[in-house]
């Protein structure tokens, strides 16, 4: 086959609109449909577990009501309680417009953290229930909420537990809805909760 300028005009145009369909097939399917993958695949899992206001926290409980979801523990030195003071921040926020956003905290060291525990602990703070469960289940909701969790030995035989520093919105469906960063600009993350109740 000779080379002319017609056939090498026709060729870039050929692969340039097989560029386009392919980017378009992205954008408009390949893309939204991985985000949707993630967004409703994240929470779901076959874990039951123990709540601190005596329900049982499974994948159904994020159904019905917006929610945030973290993952932390009780002897956290700085992550958790820190934390635990911007939820109590954001739900002074909402009272104001009349909203109580409900937060789970789950923790990553159920040995230590006994339903006890983990109530005497989140209870200063409004609309947050703790949630603990045997190891096993614990470890299928951190697999379910791909979040990251390790032991790690201390001097003097003890343990400290690394962890993910986020926090989960999910809307009214259970989806999630986006994080919020640990230490996140107060109005953005504000603004990403309102979002939930808008």
């Amino acid at each position: 086959m000779r080379l002319t300028p017609k056939t090498i005009s026709a060729a870039i145009g050929g692969g340039l609109t097989i560029a386009l369909v392919l980017a378009a097939g992205w954008v408009w399917v390949l893309e939204p449909r991985m985000n949707r993958s993630v967004a409703d695949a994240l929470g779901r899992g076959d874990y039951t577990l123990v709540a601190t206001d005596g329900t049982t926290f499974t994948e159904d409980t994020l159904n019905g009501a917006p929610s945030a979801v973290f993952f932390g523990f009780t002897h956290c030195p700085e992550v958790c309680p820190t934390t635990l003071g911007d939820v109590a921040g954001w739900q002074d926020a909402l009272a104001e417009d009349g909203e109580e956003l409900r937060v789970f905290f789950v923790t990553v060291d159920p040995e230590r953290d006994t339903e006890k525990v983990l109530g005497d602990y989140v209870s200063w703070v409004p609309g947050v229930v703790g949630v603990t469960g045997s190891r096993d289940e614990i470890d299928k909701a951190i697999r379910s909420f791909r979040v990251y969790a390790q032991k790690v030995p201390i001097e003097g035989g003890g343990y400290t537990m690394d962890h993910s520093a986020f926090v989960l919105l999910f809307d009214a469906d259970g989806r999630l809805d986006e994080p919020i960063s640990y230490g996140e600009d107060p109005a953005r993350a504000m603004a990403k909760i309102r979002d939930l109740f808008g």
